[in-house]
């Protein structure tokens, strides 16, 4: 590992955040959402959570902005680890009720969830992987 990597996770503290939430926004061709209302759900949940000091000093909290989830319904959509929590009609509104419900006190907003994929849990069936 360069010394340069390992600085720049040391400044991202992601050996420290708790929850991390992926919003698909600013998508080349959009489906699930018109493109301005991606964007301005990526510009709130970014503002919002540093004047909440989710993201530093402390870094509470990581976010990413990623270009499709491949959930092209209802959007935006959000889903948040390590419950993996899948989240749609991610507007300001709703995003706020997520940062203030689940991902400062814990609790799903269980209005906008619509499925649920948590880290490290066994899937209730078993996949074999195909053998290469």
């Amino acid at each position: 590992m360069t010394d340069e990597l390992q600085a720049t996770a040391i400044s991202l503290g992601l050996e420290k955040y708790r929850r991390h939430i992926f919003l698909c926004a600013d998508q080349a061709d959009p489906k699930c959402a018109p493109k301005q209302k991606g964007l301005a759900s990526w510009k709130f949940l970014k503002a919002r959570l540093k004047e909440l000091n989710l993201v530093e000093p402390e870094s509470l909290v990581y976010r990413s902005k990623v270009n499709c989830l491949r959930v092209c319904v209802q959007g935006p959509i959000a889903v948040v680890y390590p419950e993996g929590i899948w989240y749609h009609s991610c507007t300001p509104e709703v995003l706020e009720r997520i940062i203030q419900e689940h991902l400062i006190a814990g609790r799903v907003v269980e209005d906008f969830a619509f499925a649920r994929n948590p880290m490290g849990e066994q899937p209730n069936k078993p996949r074999s992987l195909p053998s290469s």
